[in-house]
């Protein structure tokens, strides 16, 4: 497990061990292995949802601490108290939305196929029936297969990881994930993979936080610098380092 603390409004602070001291802390739940938006490079905590949550801090002069796991633990963390949210592209579900109470979505995506480079048999969502299909376990996008009318015609394959290593080695015919990362994969990665066809469902990725009146006070919080880095621009400079695009306004294309 990785834990980092990285302090917001530095020079706020800097000389001032009273304000140090009384500086509130923002726990911070991101799995570290989930490129680009959260993933570990030299031993350092980097992404997407790295640089915008560092943002946060600076503007609500939280001070950030992240702490690693795998996702399929996220959630139990947060309902627990361990973590206080998770910046780990979150989608709102209604499921998730009756157990947690979310920002406004900082991110806006959408599930997309990704096959073995050279198949010519998976060209979109609709081709999936009789295929075996890897998700990341505890993802939204195993729910997102399990809506489809012909849901119980695929074999739906939950992975901790190497859900991207299975489907090029034809152990799994594709995998599901978000439309961006999933071209980065195939931009930054050697394996022979592409997208097949366009995004089949839209999502919107937000911090969830627990349905409490400290929870709700933290909500609004990031809600309201959330706001100021749109509309200041910062959020979109981000995702232009990142992505080549801004991916906080609208669905990739």
């Amino acid at each position: 497990m990785l834990k980092m603390i990285l302090p917001a409004a530095v020079a706020a602070l800097a000389g001032t061990s009273l304000a140090a001291q009384e500086t509130e802390t923002l726990r911070v739940g991101m799995s570290g292995g989930y490129f680009p938006f959260t993933f570990v490079r030299q031993d350092e905590l980097q992404g997407f949802e790295v640089d915008v949550m560092n943002a946060i801090g600076e503007e609500t002069g939280l001070e950030i601490e992240y702490e690693t796991m795998n996702f399929s633990g996220l959630i139990g963390a947060l309902e627990s108290g361990r973590i206080d949210t998770i910046a780990n592209q979150i989608t709102i579900t209604p499921e998730r939305e009756e157990a947690f109470i979310f920002t406004q979505p900082y991110v806006i995506d959408g599930a997309q196929v990704v096959t073995r480079e050279g198949n010519e048999e998976i060209e979109g969502v609709e081709d999936l029936r009789g295929k075996t299909v890897a998700v990341n376990l505890g993802s939204n996008f195993e729910q997102l297969l399990r809506d489809l009318p012909y849901a119980e015609e695929i074999d739906i394959r939950t992975y901790e990881s190497n859900i991207e290593q299975d489907t090029a080695l034809g152990r799994v015919d594709a995998f599901v994930m978000d439309r961006v990362s999933s071209a980065q994969v195939i931009q930054e990665s050697p394996l022979p993979l592409e997208l097949a066809g366009q995004p089949f469902s839209e999502i919107r990725n937000a911090y969830p936080f627990r349905d409490t009146e400290e929870g709700e006070e933290l909500r609004d919080r990031i809600d309201a610098a959330l706001t100021t880095l749109k509309e200041d621009g910062t959020l979109a400079e981000i995702s232009q380092e990142w992505f080549d695009s801004d991916i906080t306004t609208a669905a990739a294309e």
